[in-house]
């Protein structure tokens, strides 16, 4: 499980929340403009926008959980179990496999607009990475400064939403994801009216009351109301301080304790780390379940000219500033 989301103060945003069991090695990765990129269809990219973003690397090779390119493009790639259906290969198409298609997008597309139509022409293949490492059915958050987009592969082809809220989680598909925010136009940030009846007394009690009705599960329908009225009524600063601290305090909202998911044999869900890219500067920020210390990975600090990936590992235990 998982939620991503864009967000705008004086600069963009980009970020998610990875929500499963374990670590699995996770690290900070640039890709500079010269690295090649290889896929297992199409052409290699021997020369491409530079990127930077959290995942794991096998044999040499970055795959991306999330991802922010040097021209402000952010994608990342959540759980999408029971509707995801990758494709078999089809001439006269771009055949991308899924855990080439942030690399493959982030590498050639500056904006939406060059996103959809890329898409016109793309097939994603049901190709595994190796036979170890087996596909994860996935749905994509794709945002430029501007606007975002929501990509699903399901059994009737490719989708492509436009995604007014800027927010995605998992299931079900997002066009229902988006009309179930009807059954909640009631909730509000201010207090509520009595409207139950006139000819009773009723008085707000307590602040927040607006917000009756809100919910508070870990249900990915409900994560996604939950996280898009906090966002469309999120009130920030503009600095940088006040901007990421808004937007982990927007993640964390939706964010899983270990513990309060259980997924049987004392295994649980919990959110293993929580990013937030300042898209204009190239900053990545992210915290771990056991670190709550903001740390942060400059892209424009590395040579973005090189053709080596530059790799930091993430930093998992918790920091404490002591103050006596």
């Amino acid at each position: 499980m998982c939620t991503a989301l864009a967000f705008k103060t004086h600069n963009h945003y980009f970020g998610r929340n990875l929500d499963i069991e374990s670590c699995n090695d996770e690290k900070v990765i640039i890709v500079p403009r010269n690295f090649r990129l290889s896929f297992r269809q199409e052409k290699d990219l021997y020369n491409h926008y530079a990127m930077i973003g959290i995942g794991i690397v096998q044999d040499g090779y970055p795959l991306y959980y999330d991802g922010t390119n040097e021209k402000g493009l952010s994608m990342a790639g959540l759980y999408f179990p029971e509707n995801t259906e990758y494709k078999p290969m089809k001439e006269g198409s771009s055949n991308i496999a899924p855990f080439e298609f942030i690399p493959w997008i982030l590498g050639q597309c500056a904006t939406i607009p060059e996103v959809k139509e890329k898409l016109k022409h793309i097939n994603v293949v049901n190709i595994n990475y190796s036979e170890e490492l087996l596909l994860s059915p996935l749905h994509w958050l794709i945002s430029d400064r501007e606007e975002s987009i929501t990509v699903e592969i399901v059994k009737s082809g490719l989708n492509v939403y436009d995604n007014p809220v800027g927010l995605l989680t998992n299931n079900p598909v997002f066009d229902v994801q988006m009309f179930n925010l009807n059954n909640y136009m009631h909730i509000a940030t201010t207090a509520p009216e009595n409207s139950f009846s006139n000819m009773l007394n009723l008085k707000p009690y307590s602040y927040g009351m607006g917000a009756l009705g809100l919910p508070g599960d870990y249900s990915s329908a409900s994560r996604f109301v939950k996280a898009t009225f906090i966002k469309m009524n999120s009130v920030s600063g503009d600095s940088e301080s006040e901007s990421i601290s808004q937007f982990f305090h927007i993640l964390g909202a939706v964010a899983f304790p270990r513990g309060s998911v259980c997924l049987g044999e004392k295994k649980y869900e919990m959110t293993v780390y929580s990013s937030c890219c300042n898209v204009d500067k190239g900053i990545y920020y992210y915290i771990t379940y056991e670190n709550n210390q903001i740390t942060g990975v400059d892209m424009y600090r590395e040579n973005l000219s090189g053709n080596q990936l530059i790799i930091y590992p993430m930093i998992l235990e918790q920091q404490v500033r002591m103050q006596n």
